[in-house]
């Protein structure tokens, strides 16, 4: 009788002793490495489609700074949900869009990804040193840094990995 007693005491000794190690280890993942996210609304297509799955890296940019044309995923304040969008332009540049078209330091920039032309202007606006200026690949129908201005380096939640759902979009991120 005295090893039935035992047994659920061992097993939940067991349990834990298994659980407890693979909970942190998810933890630490989650909250240090990469997390999956998932794409709402349509402002990245035609790179990203609505309800597509990711996992976002967060650790690269802990040793260097975004590049243009990078994928990040960002926690801009006043917004609830995480924002997926393009890095267009990086500290200390001068952004301008004039008639629908962006330009760096005076230069166009070729934007192959970009849906359709983009409507509308943006002033001449000297990005700070700690910030950069996204947008969305679907310039018609995306809420970006033209109208939120550029954000702080420290809002990046971390860089589009990997597209993983649905499966036949399954690809690594350029």
């Amino acid at each position: 009788m005295g090893g039935e007693a035992s047994l659920p005491v061992s097993f939940v000794r067991e349990a834990f002793s298994t659980l407890a190690p693979a909970l942190i280890i998810a933890i630490v993942i989650h909250l240090f490495l990469a997390q999956a996210t998932r794409v709402e609304g349509y402002s990245m297509e035609p790179t990203l489609y609505g309800h597509q799955r990711l996992i976002i890296e967060k650790v690269s940019y802990r040793f260097h700074r975004p590049s243009r044309g990078d994928i990040v995923v960002l926690q801009v304040p006043g917004y609830d949900k995480l924002l997926i969008k393009r890095v267009i332009g990086l500290p200390g540049e001068t952004i301008e869009i004039k008639d629908g078209v962006v330009w760096i330091d005076g230069q166009p920039l070729d934007e192959p990804y970009v849906k359709g032309s983009m409507r509308g202007s943006y002033p001449p606006t000297v990005i700070p040193e700690d910030s950069i200026f996204v947008m969305g690949d679907n310039r018609n129908n995306s809420s970006d840094s033209r109208v939120f201005g550029p954000v702080s380096i420290e809002h990046i939640v971390g860089h589009a990995w990997m597209r993983y759902w649905p499966l036949q979009a399954f690809s690594l991120m350029p």
